[in-house]
């Protein structure tokens, strides 16, 4: 073996190796393979007095792994760290560059934003050295994580029902939580509109004597109708072109936002399809990745892609379809490293490659294509009609539109509907009179702020500046899976638990757990990834504000008192209290740790298979509020337990349980999955 090359998935090794052909070894680091300790100081794994030194290890279950790919690296005359083109792949390069004991001189790091053949080899022909700036900005964010965690997460359960806090999390549930807030608070409002009927259309009274009219109650509605009469006067005709503008191409925010509102997909669903749209699908002539990476701020296209589609464009609709690169305003913290989220061929059309997609990756990988092309369209142009119409001093406004070139909605009307509202030709009225059929009144009420769904939250926070491409989807999941927010409706709703949590903290930690905080922290990682911030100030200048409202809190923060059932303990005669686990509410002894009495009121439903970590049984169980996990029956001994039902086989790659995840079954600890064929 000459050259081996190191990537995070098992997927796309088998793919790339294909590529680059005999020379050439690539194997698979499965993600991450080392992460901070949680020994040390609150078991941090941070020396926090000593410029906050990180001790790294192994993730449980890589040890194996690191010394197999030491071995390989030990046979090669280079190395190549091919890890993903961002922050959190660059750090994953050097936590290898530094586990497997290479040499400057052994090693070269190679980026590619897509894995097809001829850009993955020609990345090879311009290798680099690990970005240690871009290293350090994660290392930071992971420090940083790790500390807000690990210290407000034991705050929260030693004086809350709460499981955890954290630096993002915590202040994307306040925004939920704050939002609730708004909507308790809210008082409807009457008010009411005029509305005209005539034959073909419908006009709405806007002004009285050129002043805005604003109705408020029932009585005015009915006075104002009193000095109508049903004949109108056309006082103005305005017809204008318009353009209606064309989309620009997705980047991970956009996309998991169009893929709930359009496709009712969950964040972490979107990018766990896209995930291996990018790393490749088999398309029978050839293993190649269908869409570019999916971690991105920025929406540039390559040129040579646009000049691509420019062709296609004209080719398959005619030149005037053929419109313009966007120009878009990038934000400062824009990271432009790679391009947007487009197809690595505008020629790969859906229906071309649809026999070899799952439904949901068919739709998802057309959501991406047609919105790419359709970025690279000519904008609709739009008939616009208005009229105006006055009766008695009062002006009422009505107005249409007709489509006169669909430009990108050629291909992109199944996604943005655009519906035709027809005026009359009003030059048949020589007069310029007009009669109504009928003129009515309409009450409403005002409405209150909606309720966060998922693409709205994540549309918030990008706005905001909080988290990154990579945050938003685990965010989601997270506060979801502590049961901070519950979805009705596909909208957030904050729990009892979830508001008590956003309550402590703003009672202590305010001045961190807010919005302009966590979009500051975040401009300065940007800073470090450019080397225009020094990582340890930002460090120390965190800590240094942070510790302190940390050990007052753990002294002054109320505790919140468990909730007792009125039951007794049968081993000590305490009260029994509803406590929060990992897998929902259990009931147990007041009296703990003197005391370790669990009662047993999940239904045994039954046993599937032996548990991986002991000599016991995994069983299906339910919670106290009826949800069914699966864990093993030697609890509280053994606290092997998923969400996800286990199946009795063992993962091919890493020898790890499986188990099912609705069309898949996938492995417990790596990211080999397999269609599920039941």
């Amino acid at each position: 073996m000459k050259n081996l090359v190191i990537v995070e998935s098992p997927s796309k090794s088998k793919t790339i190796e294909k590529y680059l052909g005999k020379d050439f070894k690539v194997i698979s680091s499965k993600g991450h393979v080392r992460d901070l300790a949680t020994s040390g100081k609150f078991g941090l794994g941070v020396d926090v007095e000593h410029d906050f030194k990180p001790n790294y290890i192994p993730i449980k279950g890589k040890k194996k792994l690191i010394t197999e790919m030491k071995r390989d690296v030990k046979d090669a005359d280079k190395v190549y760290l091919a890890t993903d083109p961002d922050r959190e792949g660059e750090a994953i390069s050097w936590h290898l560059y530094d586990a497997l004991g290479l040499k400057e001189n052994d090693y070269e790091r190679v980026v590619f934003n897509e894995i097809t053949k001829d850009v993955v080899k020609d990345a090879f022909n311009h290798p680099r050295k690990i970005d240690d700036n871009l290293v350090k900005s994660q290392e930071t964010r992971r420090i940083i994580d790790r500390i807000i965690g690990f210290r407000l997460s034991k705050l929260m359960q030693s004086k809350t029902g709460g499981k955890s806090a954290g630096r993002v999390q915590s202040v994307a549930l306040k925004l939920i939580v704050d939002r609730e807030r708004e909507i308790q608070a809210f008082k409807e409002e009457e008010y009411y509109t005029i509305e005209a009927i005539f034959e073909d259309f419908k006009a709405y009274a806007e002004k009285y004597k050129n002043k805005k009219l604003e109705i408020k109650s029932k009585e005015e509605a009915a006075l104002i109708l009193s000095k109508l009469n049903k004949v109108f006067n056309i006082t103005d005709i305005v017809t204008k072109e318009k353009n209606k503008k064309g989309k620009i191409p997705f980047k991970t925010s956009s996309l998991q936002k169009d893929a709930s509102s359009k496709l009712g997909f969950a964040s972490a669903k979107t990018m766990s399809i896209a995930q291996k749209l990018y790393e490749g699908i088999n398309i029978g002539s050839e293993t190649t990745g269908l869409i570019t990476y999916m971690r991105t701020d920025s929406v540039r296209l390559s040129d040579v892609f646009v000049n691509e589609a420019f062709a296609y464009i004209k080719d398959t609709y005619g030149k005037e379809y053929v419109g313009a690169v966007k120009k878009v305003k990038q934000s400062e913290n824009t990271q432009d490293a790679h391009e947007g989220i487009r197809p690595t061929s505008i020629f790969r059309t859906p229906e071309s490659v649809k026999k070899y997609l799952t439904a949901d990756e068919y739709k998802l990988y057309s959501l991406i294509y047609y919105r790419t092309l359709a970025s690279l369209m000519k904008d609709a142009k739009v008939k616009a009609t208005s009229v105006t119409l006055e009766n008695n001093d009062y002006l009422f406004k009505a107005t249409g539109s007709i489509l006169v070139f669909d430009g990108y909605l050629k291909v992109y009307s199944p996604y943005e509907q655009n519906e035709d509202t027809i005026l009359p030709d009003f030059s048949k009225y020589q007069d310029k009179k007009i009669e109504a059929l009928d003129i009515k009144e309409e009450q409403h009420f005002t409405k209150p702020p909606a309720r966060f769904s998922e693409a709205s939250l994540i549309d918030e926070m990008e706005k905001l500046g909080i988290g990154r491409p990579s945050t938003y989807a685990p965010t989601m999941e997270t506060i979801k899976k502590r049961a901070y927010v519950v979805l009705e409706n596909k909208k957030f709703v904050p729990t009892k638990i979830g508001i008590e949590t956003t309550d402590k903290l703003q009672e202590f930690f305010s001045n961190i757990i807010n919005v302009e905080y966590t979009a500051n922290m975040e401009q300065d990682l940007d800073e470090i990834a450019l080397a225009k911030e020094d990582s340890i100030k930002v460090l120390r200048d965190f800590y240094n504000v942070f510790e302190p409202i940390v050990e007052d809190a753990f002294k002054n923060m109320e505790k919140k008192e468990a909730e007792q059932t009125g039951e007794m303990c049968p081993e000590c005669n305490s009260p029994l209290v509803i406590r929060n686990g990992r897998y929902g509410e259990f009931v147990a002894c007041s009296n703990y740790p003197e005391c370790k009495y669990i009662k047993k009121e999940e239904t045994t439903l039954k046993e599937l298979m032996p548990c991986p970590k002991c000599e016991g049984s995994i069983i299906e169980k339910k919670t106290r509020r009826g949800k069914i996990f699966y864990g093993c029956n030697k609890y509280p001994k053994c606290d092997f337990a998923t969400w996800y039902e286990p199946i009795n086989e063992k993962c091919p790659e890493c020898g790890a349980i499986l188990v099912k995840k609705k069309d898949k079954i996938s492995c417990l600890n790596c990211e080999y999955e397999k269609e599920n064929t039941e």
